[in-house]
C-alpha cells in the first residue's frame, strides 16, 4: 500500500481563515486573501506569532473544504500520515492532536507525526503548501495552493488548488 504524508496547516486546517478571524476580532478590520498573494505568512499577518501562541488557535482552526471527506476516501487506498512541524509552537502539539482526533477520527495516533523538520519523512507522496518541505522530499510532491505560494512556479512539484483536484489525481 502506498503512503501519503499530508501537511496539516494550510492543507487540512485553514490557518489563513483563523488568522483573518482573529485579526478581525482584535481590530475590527477584515483582511482579504487577495491582498496576501505573494506575501509570506509573517508579512500577511502582523500578529502571527501572537496568534499561534494563543491558547486555542490550533484547536479551533476551521477545516479546508473537502479535506475531511477526501482524506477519508484516500485512507481506503493509501496509508495516510498527517505530518506537522508542530514543535515550532509548543502549544500546538496537544491542540493539533485534539483537532485531528475530532475532525479525522479514522486517523489513529500512530498516523500523526509531529516533528521539527520534515526532511525525515519517507513516504511515497507528500502534500504540502511550503516549498521548504517539498523540496527535500524524494517522492511525488503536490504543492497545495495558498496565498504565500500562489505566484510561485510549482517547479518540480504538481500544483493542486483544492481537495477535489487531489481526489481526481490520486483516486482517478
Amino acid at each position: 500500500m502506498k503512503t501519503i504524508a499530508i501537511d496539516m496547516d494550510g492543507v487540512l486546517a485553514d490557518v489563513y481563515q483563523q488568522f483573518i478571524d482573529m485579526h478581525f476580532s482584535e481590530s475590527g478590520m477584515t483582511l482579504q486573501r487577495s491582498d496576501m498573494v505573494g506575501l509570506t505568512e509573517a508579512e500577511a499577518f502582523p500578529h502571527l506569532l501572537k496568534h499561534v501562541n494563543t491558547k486555542g488557535f490550533f484547536e479551533t482552526v476551521p477545516l479546508i473544504p473537502g479535506a475531511q471527506e477526501v482524506v477519508e476516501e484516500l485512507s481506503k487506498q493509501y496509508k495516510i500520515f498527517i505530518v506537522s512541524a508542530a514543535t515550532e509552537f509548543p502549544l500546538s502539539l496537544t491542540e493539533k492532536h485534539i483537532w485531528l482526533s475530532k475532525h479525522f477520527p479514522f486517523i489513529s495516533w500512530q498516523q500523526m507525526v509531529f516533528c521539527g523538520s520534515k526532511d525525515i519523512i519517507k513516504t511515497d507522496i507528500m502534500i504540502d503548501d511550503h516549498f521548504k518541505n517539498l523540496d527535500v522530499f524524494h517522492g511525488k510532491t503536490f504543492l497545495f495552493t495558498q496565498p504565500h505560494n500562489e505566484k510561485s512556479s510549482p517547479g518540480k512539484h504538481e500544483r493542486v488548488n483544492n481537495w477535489i483536484e487531489i481526489k481526481n489525481i490520486l483516486l482517478g
